[in-house]
């Protein structure tokens, strides 16, 4: 699959991240100690399965919801380090940089234990023996001679050549206009659409007889994670979270959608002729999606059956340009019914102004579109959009007659794979920054010698590297594991563990950059305030913990 979109688009060069020798006594301790941490992991899954059912017994995360949310984020931490463990095997760098994270993850462990050891039935004296390993590897040289690499990647040459092409758009064509577009609160150049398009990237998870390049399996998860991280390194706004706009309707449409309904809309969503958006979240719900009140309501409109949707959507990024919105609308209203009374939407719209909207429809139907203004993250602009008397055809419900009631399930399709592709976002991001900020420490003199050089300075760029890189494996592990048809809890433990991670890599990476951080001057103030969306959108992080992570926690020990 990967060699078929790159077979349209050009092989570019790239910049390969140096790898920098380790000293030997590190290089023998982290091949040998990689044993010990494989062992680690697996005596903190067993004190974590504790804590989860005490959890259980106590009333689930409901009942004890700080309980359940430090155990989610200390679940993905450990199945971050758990997807290290093969990395580890590959060299010496490897190694050091999957035990460092190991003892990074048991430090975090403790300090949650701390003061919360009879809740969690946990006792920080359990991690007793791990004092060796966790003092090795959190000692300042250790982390010091990580400073200037964050790692090889192990992709597979088709990966690499997706990586490439992308990490060459985004220098060319993104990085150029990433600046300008956050400061004034531009729009997305259309030469990035358009050129994205021209590279295949709007089809990457379209089946290839669609017109796209996917062909199932590993390949369809594991380009998208790659070529999300390369444009979110040049810019979160406009590069990273642009390609996954199709990507939600695309799925919703392979899972429940007619025949008819894709030979359509798939072939044009791969070309970006139609370009969509998400309207699901409402002012009064937030994550709570199964409470929604925006209606569709059976009626025909000059002899056409079809719906008439009323309703308020907030938080619909790239509403403007789109051509329509991927909508989730009640359609039964039996509200007792929940997420079961609920179906999914095609909703053509014309193409509006950034900074606000109004469209008027034949036969009385109105479209109002305000933009939520916003630190970070601009560029393809939200907006909340009231929507009154607004028909849609009947072949615009995703299934049609089969699909009403079901678009609850068909637009979570979509938006699982959406926080795989949250956190990829939040690996370029984090790249970014760290570039960045070894640049800077490179390049500034305080005191009369280079910020590099400075022990401190070194410490937290080695920490930014261990974070990156096992950010970066588990998100390839989680994307090979959706290419099975598996790997759904682990989407949101990705996206919960790597999205916190970015707020303290790009936060890290301005402190660097001392005063000048906060200027706008140089991008890291940009790369600082986009980092902190990524704990919002794609389910926020609270949400996702205690009603997805920790409830199938639970569900894992009482089944």
């Amino acid at each position: 699959m990967c060699h078929r979109i790159v077979t349209r688009i050009f092989r570019a060069g790239t910049r390969r991240t140096k790898v920098t020798s380790l000293p030997l006594d590190f290089v023998h301790d982290s091949v040998k100690d990689l044993t010990t941490a494989a062992t680690i992991v697996e005596g903190v899954a067993a004190l974590l399965r504790r804590a989860t059912l005490r959890l259980a017994e106590s009333g689930g995360p409901e009942r004890q919801q700080t309980l359940a949310y430090d155990l989610a984020h200390a679940s993905a931490a450990l199945e971050t380090a758990r997807s290290l463990i093969d990395y580890g095997a590959k060299g010496e760098t490897e190694a050091t940089i999957t035990c460092a994270f190991v003892a990074d993850m048991v430090h975090d462990l403790s300090s949650r234990l701390i003061g919360r050891e009879q809740l969690w039935t946990v006792q920080v004296s359990e991690l007793a023996s791990y004092e060796p390993f966790v003092a090795t590897y959190r000692a300042p040289e250790l982390l010091v001679s990580l400073a200037a690499t964050t790692g090889p990647r192990h992709l597979d040459d088709d990966y690499e050549m997706v990586q490439d092409t992308f990490r060459s758009f985004g220098k060319k064509v993104i990085g150029k206009h990433a600046e300008h577009v956050h400061r004034e609160n531009a729009d997305v150049p259309e030469e990035i659409i358009t050129g994205l398009a021209d590279i295949g990237a709007f089809g990457l998870s379209i089946p290839s007889e669609f017109g796209g390049f996917s062909e199932g399996g590993e390949g369809e998860y594991m380009a998208s994670c790659v070529a999300t991280e390369e444009l979110s390194r040049a810019s979160l706004g406009i590069g990273g979270s642009l390609i996954t706009r199709p990507e939600i309707l695309t799925r919703a449409l392979v899972k429940g959608g007619t025949e008819a309904q894709k030979q359509y809309w798939l072939p044009k969503l791969a070309t970006a002729e139609v370009m969509a958006a998400v309207a699901v979240t409402e002012p009064d719900y937030g994550s709570d999606v199964a409470s929604l009140k925006t209606t569709a309501t059976a009626a025909k409109r000059d002899g056409v059956d079809g719906y008439v949707i009323n309703g308020v959507k907030t938080w619909c990024t790239f509403a403007a340009r789109a051509n329509v919105l991927m909508l989730l609308a009640r359609t039964d209203p039996d509200r007792s019914k929940s997420h079961r009374g609920l179906s999914l939407f095609i909703v053509p719209k014309p193409l509006g102004e950034a900074h606000g909207f109004v469209f008027q429809q034949d036969g009385g139907g109105r479209m109002e579109g305000r933009p939520i203004d916003t630190i970070g993250y601009r560029g393809m602009h939200s907006y909340e959009i009231a929507i009154e008397d607004w028909f849609v055809p009947a072949d615009h419900l995703i299934g049609e007659n089969e699909g009403l009631g079901k678009g609850f399930y068909f637009q979570m399709e979509g938006f699982e794979n959406g926080r795989l592709q949250t956190a990829a976002r939040a690996v370029g991001l984090m790249q970014a920054a760290y570039e960045a900020a070894f640049d800077y420490a490179n390049n500034r003199n305080v005191f009369g010698k280079n910020i590099i050089d400075y022990e401190l300075t070194q410490v937290k760029l080695g920490r930014m590297a261990v974070v990156i890189q096992a950010s970066r494996q588990f998100s390839y592990a989680v994307a090979k594991m959706m290419g099975k048809g598996e790997g759904a809890m682990e989407a949101s433990m990705v996206k919960a563990y790597v999205c916190k991670a970015a707020e303290w890599v790009t936060r890290e990476a301005m402190q660097i950059h001392g005063g000048y951080g906060y200027a706008e001057e140089y991008p890291v103030s940009r790369l600082y305030v986009d980092a902190r969306v990524l704990s919002i959108f794609e389910g926020a992080d609270e949400t996702l913990c205690l009603k997805v992570i920790a409830r199938r926690l639970v569900e894992s020990v009482q089944g």
